[in-house]
């Protein structure tokens, strides 16, 4: 899938609704301030770049595909950085940013528990990673027999199997939370999504949230 149509998804309805479900829940996890330094660790096209940086965070965003970064760059905002880089070795010095976050982009990186552990080291205070959910109706839909359209060759993961990531390392509060109960979008989806808590387990999105001790 070229950069132009993914992000192009989000625009949709469904699409729309699934993003913008995500980083209210994203959001509420890092508890953001304004004027807080923040890096978006495998942020494609930067489409969830772009929201923070809307809410006056100062936004970096780290990619290993350059058209998708060039694409991101083009979109703005001009404030926010794009950089080159691997989520197993960032090119950052230790507690560089106030947040961290990924959004399901760890799911198509190799030794997931290198960059689980870097991500840790450049955070200052708090980060929220974002995974594929395999205990999710998303997965059952887009995710069995290597995964289909933007999800093709994703790894999805259990929640027990992604706070193992974090062992041993120095971590404190650790929570899970889900989004995206019902990924069809419609009606009752967008019910459910309000009444349900997201201390669930079963969401397309499954994000573990922490501090750095």
């Amino acid at each position: 899938m070229d950069p132009a149509s993914y992000d192009a998804w989000y625009a949709t309805a469904r699409g729309r609704w699934i993003g913008m479900a995500e980083f209210r829940l994203l959001s509420k996890l890092l508890q953001a301030r304004r004027g807080d330094t923040l890096l978006d660790v495998g942020c494609g096209t930067g489409w969830f770049t772009r929201r923070f940086a809307e809410e006056g965070l100062l936004a970096t965003g780290l990619d290993p595909n350059p058209d998708w970064l060039a694409f991101a760059q083009i979109k703005g905002p001009p404030a926010t950085r794009w950089i080159l880089g691997d989520a197993r070795a960032l090119p950052f010095p230790d507690r560089r940013f106030d947040r961290v976050v990924s959004v399901a982009a760890l799911c198509f990186v190799e030794e997931e528990r290198q960059a689980v552990a870097e991500i840790v080291r450049v955070t200052r205070q708090r980060f929220a990673i974002g995974w594929l959910n395999r205990t999710s109706l998303l997965y059952r839909q887009k995710g069995r027999g290597g995964g289909s359209g933007a999800y093709r060759g994703a790894r999805w993961h259990r929640p027990r199997e992604v706070l193992d990531f974090f062992s041993g390392l120095r971590v404190r509060r650790l929570a899970v939370h889900s989004a995206i109960f019902l990924p069809s979008g419609n009606r009752v989806a967008r019910a459910m999504e309000r009444l349900l808590p997201h201390t669930l387990p079963w969401g397309g999105l499954v994000v573990v949230s922490g501090e750095t001790a």
